[in-house]
């Protein structure tokens, strides 16, 4: 056997019903949809929320919270990932996109106290948590807010 004499198997594959091309096919006229009604017509059905009219159960249930159109998503930089840096490097957003620290800039860059920093940058961020910007200053670098 060869690779080129390989198929599947017999009566594996059927070929797919020709539905609406003439009567003589079986299947014409109606083209298995039956007569009438919701399900004979082009894009039938109402979705899965649709309950006969009935108000559906996502709207009957209470609604809860807000969401805050105004708000604004920072990426977020911990101290730990900044070590990498060279100590009198400048770091900003662009330096962090380039180098993958962050993958989106998204509404601007924050930067968080997890991990330890031992050398001396100037950061440069949309902000700062309290004690990010003391670790940064303690250890003889700058944060500057853009």
């Amino acid at each position: 056997m060869r690779v080129h004499e390989l198929g599947p198997a017999p009566g594996a594959r059927k070929a797919r019903k020709r539905v609406g091309r003439g009567t003589g096919s079986g299947h014409g006229k109606t083209a298995g949809k039956g007569h009438k009604g919701q399900k004979a017509r082009s894009g039938h059905g109402k979705g899965p929320r649709f309950e006969g009219g009935q108000l559906p159960l996502t709207m009957r249930l209470p609604k809860r919270g807000f969401k805050n159109p105004f708000r604004k998503v920072y990426a977020l930089v911990n101290l730990g990932d900044l070590a990498r840096f060279p100590a009198g490097t400048v770091v900003t957003p662009e330096l962090l996109l380039e180098k993958r620290v962050i993958r989106k800039p998204l509404d601007g860059v924050k930067v968080l106290a997890n991990g330890d920093l031992d050398k001396a940058l100037t950061v440069r961020a949309h902000r700062f948590s309290r004690q990010a910007a003391e670790k940064i200053e303690a250890a003889g670098g700058k944060a500057e807010v853009i």
